[in-house]
């Protein structure tokens, strides 16, 4: 990271008193763009999307083992020998040869199209595991979006608050000059102003601690935050729905689905183990020698041959048997985990969805518990003026309706993180969803790349096909469907 980079960073620890981030913007700035920016550069789903590419190609790995190998090889040598009391003197032998060899696999018993479909599966658990890091990131976004407007809210009634008990105190003593009332009601406002400016310098370190989070996140200072818009439109109606979509489109609940479709598949492969494998070969080669001096280039051998080899376990000293016993355990596990994940995303959804239910009611309640203290307090201080309550009674009701502002931020907050919790646990805390008009990252263009680049051979189809016969049975090679398709 450059300096100017990291200083730009920084510069979030240093916004201590300030309100809303300096001057702000001609044009606010949004949690879209916010959620935008992070997508396209957060380092986290960067790095995961890099992990995801290299998984990709652990499919054309997997095919190597249907394709040709050709290799060329070639050879020199020369060699002087002495030989005593003789009068041939020092006789020289040179050789040279080269040859080029082809081999074919033609069936390896489901070995190789066994390994495919466990990669295959892999690369559908890894782009899971990608949704389920974009949700991450999404999420952490949201929160560090809505804690910044929250704390500059705190932050600006802090300041209210300052400034009506700097007036409340001006008064107090104003009017103990003229004998209104006593020292006690000017030591009680004194009091009131110092836990305010106490409270203020709170809300100005809350603040900065949120703005740095922010950059850390979105990966730029905040700026002049437009409200959150409502995601409504995104949230279940009744939590019955909300189960059916985390079952069908929870990250953590798809990767242990195909993460078990890979061990039954790699299980396959090891039971194949026992059957017979096929391949041919074939080579040409030139050899050519010469002794005492002449050119080994004039004269030389060719060979051609070829051959079709079979090849048969028949005892390993119980090596295939335990390797079966080992990735049969394996795959009951990946079996039980998928009821595992399963029971872990619909505890999730239900604990996201009381907490929205809760965080709701709370927001209704807080409203009302503003409007009722803010006509309370204006009561009171208007009762006061004319002797009908004492300076307490209007400091008392002051901090009643400041603790109820600040109830109804930290309520709007939470129930804006609610809602994107439980559509993190639903599986739609998706950019596709939250910022429609960007492009996304697909990940099937790159494994659709890969799959497609040098070293594919037009026959391969027909022995993945040939390969599959008679071997293990295995349940159907998942193929690249769009992430996240309903089942």
């Amino acid at each position: 990271m450059s300096k100017s980079r990291r200083a730009g960073l920084l510069a979030a620890v240093c916004s201590v008193g300030l309100l809303a981030g300096l001057a702000a913007p001609a044009h606010a700035e949004t949690l879209a763009d916010a959620i935008a920016l992070a997508y396209q550069t957060n380092p986290t789903l960067q790095g995961q999307r890099a992990s995801q590419r290299a998984l990709d190609e652990s499919v054309v790995q997997a095919r190597t083992g249907l394709r040709p190998t050709v290799s060329l090889a070639g050879d020199a040598s020369w060699r002087d020998t002495e030989v005593t009391d003789s009068d041939a003197g020092t006789p020289t032998s040179r050789s040279s040869g080269a040859g080029l060899s082809v081999s074919q696999p033609i069936y390896t018993g489901g070995r190789v199209s066994s390994g495919i479909s466990a990669a295959r599966a892999d690369v559908l658990t890894g782009r899971e595991g990608l949704r389920g890091v974009e949700a991450q990131v999404l999420q952490a976004v949201i929160t560090a979006y809505v804690d910044v407007r929250r704390d500059q809210e705190r932050l600006r009634i802090a300041t209210d608050n300052v400034a009506v008990l700097q007036r409340q105190l001006d008064e107090s003593r104003a009017r103990f000059e003229v004998g209104e009332i006593t020292r006690t009601d000017v030591a009680q406002a004194e009091a009131r102003f110092a836990g305010a400016r106490a409270s203020f310098s709170s809300a100005q370190a809350q603040l900065a601690i949120s703005r740095a989070g922010y950059a850390a996140v979105v990966g730029q200072n905040p700026g002049d935050l437009a409200p959150e818009p409502s995601l409504v439109g995104l949230l279940p109606t009744t939590v019955d729905e909300a189960f059916v979509a985390a079952e069908d489109a929870n990250p953590q609940v798809l990767a242990a689905e195909y993460g078990e479709r890979s061990s039954a598949a790699r299980l396959a492969a090891t039971r194949a183990e026992r059957r017979p494998t096929v391949s041919a070969s074939g080579s040409i080669g030139y050899d050519a020698s010469n002794t005492f001096g002449g050119s080994q280039f004039g004269d030389y051998d060719q060979s051609v041959s070829g051959s079709v080899t079979v090849r048969l376990p028949i005892f390993t000293g119980g090596l295939i048997n335990s390797s079966i016993r080992a990735a049969t355990e394996r795959n009951r596990a990946d079996q039980l985990a998928i009821e595992e994940a399963r029971r872990t995303a619909l505890r999730t959804v239900s604990q996201a969805w009381n907490s929205l239910v809760g965080a709701r009611a709370n927001l209704v309640a807080n409203e009302e518990q503003v409007r009722a203290t803010r006509i309370a307090f204006e009561g009171v201080r208007q009762e006061a003026q004319v002797g009908l309550r004492t300076t307490l009674d209007v400091l008392n009701a002051e901090q009643e309706l400041r603790n109820a502002e600040l109830a109804l931020v930290n309520a709007r907050r939470d129930e804006y993180v609610a809602s994107a919790i439980l559509l993190a646990a639903m599986g739609k805390l998706e950019a596709r969803y939250l910022i429609p008009d960007v492009q996304t990252y697909d990940p099937v263009l790159n494994a659709t790349r890969v799959n497609a680049s040098w070293g594919w051979v037009p026959w391969e189809p027909v022995l993945e096909a040939v390969d599959r016969i008679g071997g293990p049975v295995t349940s159907p090679p998942p193929t690249d469907a769009p992430v996240a398709t309903a089942r």
